[in-house]
């Protein structure tokens, strides 16, 4: 694979049209005005995703009133997007990227090794777009454990810094 220009702070984010659960079309630009926590998963209903999902949705509440809106993207199908908010009872927005093109374009879709195979996929990653549709952080391999909060405390001080200058 050819070598993709990295993302970092001040990067305009990629531009993406991708479909939700029930298969409407959803757009990184309907957001335009708000901050959006843009979140790359591996898989629906495995342990660390499932967990990542649960805690995004149980914090879902204070992001909305720091005016954010969470987006979590991952290979699966719309299908299983239904099935998986279903069964955990998630309250966030899960987008479907079957070809894996918009983690490309974040630059989330690597090569990985597990039990000595070699094989591309999602690498757990986390953007936070500030209104302007630049990103005003990132976290790339990311540990589930504590992330939600991390992401929520780094959103407070970036719109507080902001505030204050």
């Amino acid at each position: 694979m050819p070598a993709k220009k990295e993302l970092k702070t001040g990067s305009t984010a990629p531009a993406f049209t991708l479909p939700d659960k029930d298969e409407k079309k959803t757009s990184l630009k309907d957001f335009r005005g708000r901050w959006v926590v843009v979140y790359f998963y591996p898989k629906d209903n495995t342990s660390g995703c499932t967990l990542e999902a649960k805690n995004f949705t149980d914090s879902a509440t204070t992001f909305k009133r720091n005016m954010a809106d969470i987006l979590g993207i991952s290979p699966d199908s719309p299908e299983s997007h239904c099935r998986f908010t279903d069964k955990h009872g998630l309250g966030i927005t899960l987008l479907s990227d079957v070809d894996h093109k918009v983690a490309d374009k974040y630059g989330v879709w690597q090569l990985k090794k597990m039990a000595g195979r070699e094989y591309y996929g999602i690498v757990r990653s986390t953007f936070l777009i500030n209104p302007d549709g630049k990103i005003a952080a990132l976290w790339s391999k990311v540990k589930v454990k504590d992330h939600v909060q991390e992401v929520l405390e780094t959103l407070r001080h970036i719109k507080k810094d902001a505030a204050s200058s």
